[in-house]
């Protein structure tokens, strides 16, 4: 139970729901419990009755009696009927109470684990796959919920009418109730082994759940692969053997409770036989009634469910600690990356980055070694390298995804780590190197990064980013639906999609990590083109491969194994005779090759 603590909070905020919940499961089960007492009571009028009427056979006055019978045995009927209306009536008012408090907590913890995840670092994206991550907020929450509403409400309604039931059976005969009671330690012994083998099951269920939901969420975004590569019985042949797994977990926990449920009825079966027997030889030394009995028989009815529903809650509070436990994990985790002190300002856009070094956390590889240089406001800066040689890296240390092992970088002479991490990337314009689109309209893609918008405006970024006659050209323009990731369109238009989302912030500081491989060369000077009058006075980096792409930069940094080893501008580069010259040389062959 020590995961479930993390739910006290809530139970605090809703005790207004709690509190009468109890109150309405206290008096349901005490209008549960009269009802016994009450068909005790018509039981020994029948049994006296009879005998009476027996004895007056033949007499006018048997009919009188017969009469007196009838109503009695009416209004005991109609008393009954009205108690158990009544117990409906506060068996609803309890549902209302718990059950519904038990969704807005799960209201609660859906919202405070997607903000939480909001709040952690890249790194933790990179280290944990998505279907694991929608599980904990989806199966993992739903199973906490079945604990703070069906599993509390069963169990509080059973321990009230175990008190309720238990104190009237003593009232009425102790040896009685000894006996009828007999069988329930030997169903808390069974239930304190069975709980064990329940929660080591449901954690498992959960995990391979877990990997089930990755691998089918990762083969659906990835479709289009397995049907080029003919892959689809492979891929079936894989989801049957985790489907198998998560079967043969799930059949082990049915087992379990299978062989638990019928022990518990069992057991209960026992205490009716005891109180049958011993309550006969009772009455029959006259220290209670056949009345005595049949309310006995009602009670150990009574707790047939109760107990059948111990097992059942067992399992509920088992599963969702265990649940519990998994969302703990994740919600105990604190951001790497965390916001400065500073007030919110705007950016100039003057940067420096001062013999910064850097290793992935997750790989251990080192990205950048010992790197330094400055970008002045309005400057248009390049990066170029080889594969792999931190031109990525360098961008997602200038947004803050990481912070820097060794060095610092300077944002107009601060520390970034000292600013305000919302309004600092606010204030970027940023197209990753894999474009990302959700599924939705083009318009509200393009506008993503603002809350509110003009069609003005996004029809402009659309032209800035040379993607507005494709648009147009679609039946439903602007308001047309892309599929998962953007399926919908080619990869250049992708591309200049996720380059308009960012022109359209207008932003102080502009990022490209090499967006514009996918498009031609004609669309590429249109994007620069416009890129240039929008951009003017503010700071754009370009990172990019193709050295046509960067020749106009007002500077241009060469990277090589996470060290910059150039920089300078395109004529200073060809003159130098190093590695850039080499690059370009090389890809001016390349052009020469591919027109011929």
């Amino acid at each position: 139970m020590k995961h479930l603590r993390f739910l006290n909070k809530y139970f605090s905020k809703y005790k207004w729901w709690i509190i009468p919940g109890v109150f309405f499961v206290i008096i349901s089960n005490i209008f549960g419990v009269i009802p016994a007492q009450v068909i005790g009571h018509a039981f020994n009028l029948i049994t006296e009755n009879i005998q009476i009427y027996g004895l007056f056979e033949g007499f006018e006055r048997r009919t009188i009696i017969y009469d007196i019978f009838s109503y009695s045995l009416f209004y005991f009927g109609m008393l009954v009927l009205i108690l158990y209306l009544l117990r409906g009536l506060f068996l609803f008012f309890m549902r209302q109470t718990i059950i519904l408090m038990s969704r807005h907590i799960e209201y609660d913890m859906k919202n405070e684990i997607y903000a939480h995840y909001q709040e952690l670092s890249l790194g933790f994206y990179r280290k944990n796959n998505t279907g694991d991550l929608m599980n904990r907020a989806t199966e993992d929450v739903n199973r906490v919920r079945m604990y703070v509403g069906p599993a509390i409400m069963y169990a509080i309604n059973t321990a009230v009418l175990f008190v309720l039931v238990i104190y009237a059976m003593f009232a009425v005969n102790v040896k009685l109730a000894i006996y009828s009671l007999l069988p329930l330690p030997v169903l808390v012994v069974i239930i304190y082994f069975v709980t064990s083998t329940i929660n080591e099951k449901s954690e498992k269920i959960q995990e391979q759940l877990s990997k089930l939901s990755s691998f089918v969420q990762e083969r659906f975004s990835g479709i289009r692969v397995i049907k080029s590569y003919v892959r689809e019985d492979h891929t079936r042949k894989i989801f049957a053997g985790e489907s198998d797994g998560y079967k043969d977990n799930a059949m082990g926990l049915v087992k379990v409770q299978a062989l638990f449920y019928p022990t518990m009825l069992l057991l209960v079966g026992l205490s009716t036989i005891l109180t049958v027997y011993i309550g006969g030889k009772q009455v029959i030394e006259g220290s209670i009634t056949a009345g005595n009995i049949a309310e006995f028989i009602v009670y150990v009815n009574q707790l047939t469910f109760p107990v059948s529903m111990l097992g059942w809650v067992t399992t509920l509070i088992q599963r969702a600690s265990a649940s519990q436990k998994r969302i703990n994990e994740f919600l105990q985790l604190q951001p790497d990356i965390k916001s400065g002190d500073l007030q919110p300002q705007q950016l100039a856009g003057n940067i420096s980055f001062r013999n910064v070094s850097f290793n992935y956390p997750d790989t251990g590889i080192q990205a950048l070694k010992n790197v330094s240089f400055d970008i002045r406001q309005g400057e248009f800066v390049a990066i170029i390298g080889r594969t792999g040689s931190g031109k990525s890296t360098l961008a997602n240390l200038l947004m803050r995804m990481y912070d820097v092992d060794e060095g610092q970088i300077l944002m107009d002479g601060t520390p970034i780590q000292n600013l305000n991490l919302g309004n600092y990337r606010d204030q970027f314009g940023f197209v990753p190197q894999e474009v990302f689109l959700f599924s939705d309209t083009i318009k509200n893609n393009i506008a993503f990064g603002l809350d509110s918008v003009s069609d003005e405006q996004v029809h402009n970024a659309a032209k800035q980013a040379a993607v507005y006659q494709n648009i147009i050209n679609f039946e439903l323009k602007f308001e047309t639906m892309l599929g998962e990731r953007g399926i919908t369109l080619s990869g250049g238009q992708k591309q200049r999609v996720s380059i308009a989302r960012a022109l359209i912030k207008s932003p102080k500081v502009l990022i490209f990590d090499d967006c514009l491989s996918a498009v031609d060369t004609r669309t590429e000077e249109e994007i620069l083109t416009n890129l240039g009058k929008m951009m003017k006075g503010k700071t754009s980096i370009l990172i990019a491969h193709r050295i046509s792409t960067i020749k106009n930069a007002n500077k241009i940094l060469v990277l090589d194994n996470g060290e910059i080893i150039e920089q300078g501008t395109h004529q200073e580069l060809l003159k130098l005779g190093g590695s850039y010259a080499e690059m370009y040389q090389n890809q001016l062959l390349e052009e020469e090759n591919q027109s011929l």
